[in-house]
């Protein structure tokens, strides 16, 4: 490996005679696309997870737990409960009622059950099921990697864009190099003989 000598920072702002146009217009291309790419992830990123702990806080206090009891004896039999601990569970309809509204629904209760036995399940503000909210700490995490997610996704766009501008400005270069190349090449060429 060939020594290259020591990095010098910001070598792409530092005063040249070689230096060319297209060497400076790059130089800022570059710098723009890293900070608008810093910009744009945080931004989005930060915006995304607000967005999300702020519908699971939202969640979490318009969902409610209803007693539920089932409407007909549970699929299998009761010497599958002791199965249950290990998390078998079947299918069975139940119903409930909120707000003097009778509801029905499907949720998941331990093999064997029989009808009228009391099932815990959870609702939105219609009383319609619904899942069982995320707890501060688990919205803490799914807001995070979809803040993460969401920035990432975000900051790629003005890192490819920058890319896809350098490299047009490198064709430009060489294509400017091959014309001047072409110009004063033949000059180098002749030999004394």
């Amino acid at each position: 490996m060939a020594f290259r000598g020591p990095k010098v920072w910001l070598w792409r702002w530092r005063r040249n005679p070689l230096k060319r146009r297209a060497d400076a217009v790059e130089a800022w291309v570059v710098l723009g696309a890293w900070l608008l790419t810093l910009l744009v992830g945080v931004l989005a990123g930060l915006a995304s997870t607000r967005s999300v702990e702020h519908g699971l806080a939202r969640e979490r206090v318009e969902w409610r737990p209803v007693v539920a009891r089932l409407t007909e004896q549970a699929p299998g039999t009761s010497s599958a409960r002791s199965g249950s601990a290990s998390g078998d569970r079947v299918w069975a309809k139940v119903s409930w009622t909120v707000a003097n509204t009778s509801h029905t629904g499907q949720i998941r209760v331990r093999p064997g059950s029989g009808p009228g036995a009391p099932v815990t399940v959870w609702t939105d503000r219609q009383g319609r099921l619904v899942t069982r909210p995320a707890t501060v700490s688990q919205a803490r995490l799914r807001a995070a990697l979809i803040g993460g997610l969401v920035g990432v996704s975000a900051a790629a766009v003005p890192f490819v864009g920058g890319r896809v501008l350098r490299g047009r400005l490198e064709r430009r270069r060489m294509d400017q190099w091959d014309a001047e190349w072409s110009r004063f090449g033949p000059l180098w060429g002749r030999t004394t003989g």
